[in-house]
């Protein structure tokens, strides 16, 4: 071998040794095919390092005597490549004008040996091969190549997606193997066939969306070469807060607030106009209240000021965000007490409180509670659901007071429960005729029975006092007195004798 040849043989190898510490994991992985997949309109990130031996040696070097150059090649490596990024060890940076201002590397990255390529957002046509040149000293090249596979999540129709409004969610990539199966993931679960979602090459459709449906969906893709892709979507539904169809209890004779709010501002979605509209059909006819119009917020009550038994039945309120409208109904209960005795009640008499409420589940229980003063007192009753002799209500239970009393006298409050709580209460004042006193009688009758208390502990030892004395005046210890008794009783009757005698002269 001559000297020129072996002064060859030796350049090459040291280029090639040079070579394989520009890269992670040296010239054997150059080999190595990379390959990073991304969802359209996520971002993306092809990676290309320095080797840690490498970058040891020259990273003091790096930021005056790097320059990086990505080229793209279509599908294939194979393809004539075109230009993507290059970034000159001056700082001058050139990008292509289809992908500007989509790619893009790091200052500070290069610093430290990092040349990788983001791309945000992804679109479908970025998908194929790309490759890096990373030049330094105007000597040592290094190649990265990566693919960039692009999984598409579309849904159909277009725009934002409202409750009850069908839907269809698609699922494909630019893997260019068969697809052999689809499956779709609902908040990290599996979701099978039914009657409202239905899966069939690569698409899930959903008849009737609802809000149980929002949140994160993912396909996984299974290709001929067992190859396994995964998206994710997140599903954003414009619907109402809340459950369904709900209710709202209110006690006959106060205020209602019907509710209708926004699962999102119509904002998040670009919308800047939206109306709402609130109506009832009441009687056969139609009654209406007019639109109100709030771009900054999401929620539109209905504010009644009070309701009674025929305010009860279904409210309707319509919100038009875009060209989209989406309605929700709202059952108003009225809750009332209906007494068997209208008015003050007797006391002795025996009263019957029915509470009923419109519109029940048929899964309703009530409590009755009489209200005092102070609420330690309370006397909670539990109403049966009997109608004690044939008085009582098919809609609510019956609380019976068999004898009224002053107890009894007050307010008393029927409250409305469900398997969710406490729905509503209403309360019922109960008069008693003849059960109030006046504080000046009480004061007057108070002092009239101590002054007959303290006459009577008076007149005690007097009449003690006289009946010593008769006791003693009948005793053998007094013979003067019997003396003087039975001398007066002749002369009285002497007396009476002559006292006739005149009446009969006198008469004659």
């Amino acid at each position: 071998m001559t000297p020129v040849s072996m002064l060859l043989f030796l350049a090459f190898t040291l280029l090639v040794f040079n070579a394989g510490n520009i890269l992670p994991g040296g010239a054997e992985e150059e080999k190595r095919e990379q390959k990073v997949w991304a969802r359209v309109g996520s971002s993306a990130v092809l990676p290309c390092y320095l080797s840690p031996k490498k970058l040891k040696n020259i990273w003091k070097h790096l930021s005056d005597k790097t320059s990086v150059l990505w080229k793209r090649h279509g599908g294939s490596a194979h393809q004539e490549p075109h230009m993507v990024l290059e970034v000159e060890y001056t700082g001058l940076r050139k990008m292509a004008l289809p992908m500007r201002p989509r790619v893009s590397v790091q200052d500070t990255a290069l610093r430290n040996g990092n040349f990788s390529l983001r791309i945000d957002p992804v679109r479908s046509e970025d998908a194929g091969w790309y490759e890096a040149q990373v030049a330094y000293n105007n000597k040592e090249v290094q190649n990265c190549q990566v693919e960039l596979g692009v999984v598409t999540v579309t849904l159909s129709p277009p725009g934002f997606v409202v409750e009850n409004e069908p839907l269809l969610l698609s699922c494909n990539s630019s893997h260019r193997a068969s697809l052999v199966e689809t499956r779709w993931f609902h908040n990290g679960q599996l979701v099978p066939a039914s009657g409202t979602l239905c899966s069939f090459h690569g698409a899930l459709s959903i008849l009737r969306p609802s809000m149980s449906d929002s949140g994160p969906w993912h396909c996984q893709l299974r290709y001929s070469d067992n190859e396994i892709i995964s998206a994710m979507h997140n599903l954003q539904i414009l619907g109402f807060d809340g459950p369904i169809n709900p209710i709202v209890y209110a006690a006959a004779g106060s205020a209602a607030d019907l509710p209708c709010t926004l699962s999102y501002l119509p904002s998040a979605f670009g919308i800047n106009r939206v109306k709402a509209h609130w109506s009832r059909l009441a009687g056969g006819h139609l009654e209406a209240w007019g639109f109100s119009e709030n771009r900054s917020s999401r929620s539109f009550p209905l504010h009644l000021s009070v309701v009674g038994s025929g305010d009860a039945g279904q409210y309707r309120c319509a919100v038009s965000v875009g060209s989209k409208t989406i309605s929700r109904d709202v059952t108003l209960a009225v809750v009332t007490v209906t007494p068997s005795i209208q008015g003050p009640v007797s006391e002795g008499s025996r009263l019957l409180l029915i509470c009923s409420v419109t519109h029940p589940r048929g899964h309703e229980c009530f409590q009755w509670k009489h209200l005092n003063s102070s609420p330690t007192n309370n006397k909670l009753a539990v109403a049966t659901s009997h109608n004690p002799e044939g008085h009582g209500s098919p809609t609510g239970p019956t609380l019976e007071i068999p004898r009224v009393s002053q107890k009894d006298m007050g307010t008393w409050e029927c409250s409305v429960h469900g398997p969710e709580g406490r729905l509503g209460a209403v309360e019922y004042g109960l008069q008693i005729i003849g059960a109030q006193v006046s504080s000046s009688s009480s004061i007057f009758s108070g002092q009239v029975t101590f002054g007959l208390t303290l006459t009577l502990f008076l007149l005690l030892p007097v009449c003690v006092l006289a009946l010593a004395l008769q006791k003693r005046a009948r005793s053998p210890a007094f013979p003067a007195l019997e003396g003087i008794v039975a001398v007066n009783v002749p002369r009285k009757k002497e007396m009476e004798e002559k006292r006739e005698e005149q009446i009969w002269q006198t008469e004659c």
